[in-house]
């Protein structure tokens, strides 16, 4: 073997050995690393839509039933630009809460995003994307959970209504991203928390821009607080048109209409990656009450003469089985 050959075999080897040793000292000994988790996220991101384990959006040929029902052409959330509601679904939504004599729905919108942003959210899904979303019912079974830590370790919280956290923590977490409410659930929230509105009808847009300026909407068709605490920079409505769609496509019509724990979970499953899901149902008694509440009575919630509560259960048990959401059933 020549000189040069010599060189150039050495050459090689102590490139090989260099390289060798510096994949052993990055990726066993810190794996922490650059290395490490560049090499994670490129193998995690080529195996399906987003990069979480397990990805809602990941599509399986044969379960047609959630094929046929899943749409992400209909954004949960509303803006200027598809607000407009075509005359079947204002008909739908107006007839909700029969609201008789509704204002012009196009300058309540456009007074509406003059008090609130309008932008388009969460549409950044994708191969690098892992976005976990924890949605929080509000059923006793959360008693004695210890599920706080596991809920606030997500990236979105979902709650709705007037649930508290304050006093049970570590069955139910402390952080909130997203509180799902309307005009008659309301409820004051931090600075940091996003205010998702679920509008019934006209008069609910208008609510929620007086519940922030004026206060002079103190009645829909109950009384209900005429100002809230909340950030307006972080106020989100829930869009009608995707309302309709989740009543249509996921509920095939049955109740008047979803429940708020339904429609946050959908809201949820629209906007997340990987979305595990708390205090819905029933406790392991078979008892149906708010965690909150000590007389198991107070608050029966499964029948309330619109929402068909056993049919939602049965497709968020659905959804369960296949591996869309994870259900943490609790106590």
């Amino acid at each position: 073997m020549t000189l040069t050959k010599r060189r150039r075999t050495l050459a090689l080897l102590f490139c090989a050995v260099t390289f060798t040793t510096f994949l052993f000292n990055y990726t066993f000994r810190d794996p922490s690393s650059y290395l490490y988790k560049y090499t994670f996220r490129l193998s995690a991101s080529s195996k399906g839509p987003c990069a979480c384990r397990h990805c809602v959006t990941e599509r399986d040929e044969d379960d047609v039933w959630f094929t046929e029902r899943f749409n992400l052409s209909v954004h949960p959330l509303m803006t200027r630009d598809n607000s407009a509601l075509s005359d079947d679904t204002f008909k739908w939504w107006q007839w909700l809460q029969a609201e008789s004599h509704p204002a012009n729905f196009s300058e309540v919108v456009d007074e509406l995003f003059q008090v609130i942003p309008d932008e388009v959210l969460y549409m950044d899904a994708g191969p690098e994307r892992c976005r976990t979303c924890a949605v929080v019912g509000n059923s006793g079974n959360l008693k004695g959970s210890q599920y706080g830590g596991l809920i606030d370790s997500s990236h979105f919280i979902i709650r709705m209504n007037q649930a508290p956290t304050a006093g049970f923590e570590e069955d139910v977490g402390a952080r909130t991203t997203h509180h799902v409410l309307y005009p008659e659930s309301a409820t004051d929230l931090d600075n940091a928390t996003n205010l998702v509105l679920v509008p019934f009808k006209t008069l609910d847009l208008q609510w929620i821009v007086s519940a922030l300026t004026t206060g002079t909407v103190k009645y829909t068709y109950v009384p209900v607080m005429n100002r809230i605490k909340a950030n307006k920079d972080k106020v989100l409505i829930y869009n009608p048109t995707f309302f309709k769609y989740v009543y249509e496509s996921w509920l095939e019509g049955h109740g008047r209409y979803p429940s708020t724990g339904f429609l946050s979970l959908m809201l949820a499953v629209h906007i997340c990656d990987e979305v595990n899901v708390f205090g819905f149902g029933a406790d392991q008694d078979g008892n149906w009450h708010h965690y909150w509440e000590d007389n198991l009575l107070a608050g029966a919630f499964r029948h309330t003469g619109v929402h068909d509560g056993d049919f939602e259960y049965n497709v968020t048990q659905l959804l369960a089985d296949k591996q869309k959401i994870r259900m943490f059933k609790g106590r």
